[in-house]
Formats: structure tokens, C-alpha cells, sequence
């Protein structure tokens, strides 16, 4: 294949890509490496806070190896899928005890490291190393399906193999260590900017004169992804035993599971359970809270809190602990239990309030 592509979206990427993200005009692969985990599933608007967060936190991997699990967890709350926070803490540890603090140089290397995929390894090693290696996230496939009109379903692990190597050979073959940062960066501005999912910007595109897509009048038939995952949902029931002076108790969830190694309410799954779990006399304090709805990525959550006060610390037949309010600005909580708790505080002891999320 001719360099048209690679030409174009290079200089595209220098005069109208973007350019003032905290991550970019940077070759630290700490930097790149924490920016592009942050970034799987999560708008650019969202990460920009938590990533200049964990970089006061956390300056570089060493700090970052060094710190407890809790704490960077406590960082990440909010921010979702939090197996990406569990594998960004050992992907640290990794590199400082394998690789003496220096992330790998090549994607192939990389990609031994936990959490990070084919695309991500690429794009560190794309953006701070030159290495000629293809990214294939979701906005990078819609360019190129589109403009290469590339119209076999990626459902199927063939054509994506397929459309791995036709994006690799479109890749820039000089002057890598410049050229691969500013395409591989290109390609990211394009699928997040022009080439939208829906009504793209093609006059303005940069490939619009040889976009096979456009030619034919139907970008938005592209990408062809047949298989569609299936939402579910799902009722939980949270015990929110609170002592007298505040003091609430969590447990920390195991590894796997819904929020995984945070800290919550003991969950279970209808409030029968949840009685059982008590002794028949708290049983008689327990008064229902208004559920509400948690939206995950292929769930509905339907929450379902149950309040019981306690006149001081009473050990629970259960697992976990109290933690005062200090105590749980330090933890990791998942983020509608720390909004239903914060709500709770705010609202007094009103805990039946219609408001609370």
C-alpha cells in the first residue's frame, strides 16, 4: 500500500489534532502507559481529573509499586472497571521488580505486563519509543474500516486478524520515532473528532478523497460488529449498619466480583438473606431505604438499602469491620455507595428521604 494514509494523517495530527492533553507532548511511558489504562471505556472529560490526581499521588511507577492496593483504589473510585486499577498497581510492581523501574521498550514486551493489551502496548510503544506497531481501538478501527472499507464482521477473530495486518502495513515507514507518535496520535484524534460514529465530519477529513466509506455514501455502516452483548439485570440487596456516632460497616469485596477489592456493604441477594445474616434482635431495627439503579456497562445494578442503627461498635456475624468517617475517606468505595453514604451524612439521620441516589 502507498503512504497516503500515513502522510495525511501525520499532517493532519501536527496543524488540527489535539495537543493540550496532560498526557501528551511526552515520551515518559508512566505517563502514556497510566493515561491509555485510564482511558479503556472512559471519555477523555472524565480521566483528565483522576490523571492529574494520581500523578500528585504518585510522580512516577516507583511511587507507585510502593503505595497499598487500598489507596490507589481509593483513588480510582469513580473512575469503574476496577480491575484496571488492581492490574495498573501490579503492572507497577512488575516493572520495578522485573524491569528495574524502566517500562519495555517494544509492544511484544509490554504485553507481558498485566493489563496491558496488543493496542495499548502499541500505543506506548508507538508514542514513546517509535516502534512501528499498529493501535486497534474502537475509534481506530471505525477509520479504518471506513476508509478502507472494510466491511467483514470484526465479531469474528479472523477478520479482526485480518484488519490487524492491513493496518499494519498502512503504518509510516520513515523517520519512526517522530512520525509513529504523531500518527498514532492522529489516528486517536480522527476516531474521537471527525470520524464519529454517527454523522462524521467527512469534508473536513484529511482521508476523504480516497475513503472508501464516503465514496460509497455509508459511513455508518461501518464498522460491522454483529455480535451484541446482552444487557442484564440484577437486584442486590446492602446492609447499611450504622453506629451511633457515624461509624458504618464495610467489608472488602473478593477478587472476582462486582467491585472487586473495594471496600461496602455487605451485600446479598434478596433481603431474606440479608436477615438471616443478623441477629433476631437487630433484625427488628432494620427499616428499608428507597432503592435505586445502578447503570454498569452491560448491568443494571437495582440497589436496595437496608438501614440498621446500632447504640455503639456491636461486633457483626459478618465479615468486615467499622470504619469511622476519616477511616473511609481513605478507602476505596465503590462509587453509588459513596454517594449513597456522603447523602446519607448530609441528609441526618432521614435516611428514609426519597432524595438519597
Amino acid at each position: 500500500m502507498d503512504g497516503f494514509l500515513a502522510s495525511q494523517v501525520v499532517r493532519w495530527q501536527a496543524l488540527f489534532g489535539r495537543h493540550d492533553l496532560p498526557w501528551q507532548n511526552t515520551r515518559d511511558p508512566y505517563r502514556v502507559w497510566l493515561s491509555e489504562i485510564m482511558l479503556q471505556q472512559t471519555q477523555v472529560t472524565t480521566v483528565q481529573a483522576y490523571f492529574a490526581r494520581f500523578l500528585a499521588r504518585f510522580a512516577d511507577v516507583q511511587a507507585l509499586a510502593q503505595a497499598p492496593l487500598d489507596e490507589v483504589l481509593h483513588l480510582w473510585a469513580g473512575l469503574g472497571y476496577y480491575s484496571r486499577a488492581r492490574n495498573l498497581h501490579r503492572c507497577a510492581q512488575d516493572v520495578v521488580s522485573l524491569h528495574g523501574g524502566a517500562f519495555p521498550r517494544t509492544a511484544q514486551q509490554l504485553q507481558t505486563l498485566p493489563g496491558i493489551g496488543r493496542s495499548t502496548a502499541a500505543a506506548i510503544a508507538a508514542l514513546c519509543f517509535g516502534e512501528r506497531v499498529a493501535i486497534l481501538d474502537g475509534n481506530v478501527k471505525r477509520v479504518l474500516t471506513r476508509y478502507l472499507g472494510f466491511a467483514d464482521d470484526l465479531a469474528l477473530a479472523s477478520n479482526e486478524r485480518r484488519l490487524w495486518e492491513q493496518a499494519t502495513q498502512l503504518l509510516p515507514t520513515d523517520h519512526l520515532l517522530h512520525n509513529m507518535a504523531r500518527y498514532t496520535q492522529g489516528m486517536m484524534d480522527l476516531g474521537a473528532g471527525l470520524c464519529s460514529t454517527r454523522n462524521p465530519a467527512c469534508p473536513v477529513c484529511p482521508l476523504v478523497e480516497r475513503c472508501v466509506a464516503q465514496a460509497v455514501g455509508a459511513p455508518e455502516k461501518f464498522p460491522l460488529k454483529t455480535r451484541k452483548l446482552k444487557r442484564s439485570v440484577e437486584s442486590i440487596w446492602l446492609l447499611w449498619a450504622v453506629a451511633d456516632e457515624g461509624a458504618v460497616w464495610l467489608s472488602q469485596r473478593p477478587t472476582p466480583g462486582v467491585w472487586a477489592g473495594l471496600y461496602c456493604l455487605p451485600l446479598f441477594e434478596d433481603r431474606q438473606a440479608l436477615q438471616l445474616a443478623l441477629a433476631p434482635s437487630n433484625t427488628e431495627l432494620l427499616q428499608d431505604v428507597p432503592a435505586f439503579k445502578h447503570v454498569l456497562t452491560h448491568k443494571d445494578l437495582y440497589l436496595h438499602p437496608v438501614l440498621l442503627r446500632l447504640q455503639g461498635r456491636h461486633t457483626l456475624a459478618l465479615e468486615g469491620q467499622w470504619f469511622g468517617a476519616a477511616q473511609m475517606a481513605q478507602l476505596g468505595l465503590p462509587a453509588p455507595i459513596k454517594k449513597m453514604l456522603e447523602a446519607g451524612k448530609s441528609c441526618g439521620s432521614d435516611h428514609s428521604r426519597s432524595d438519597l441516589p
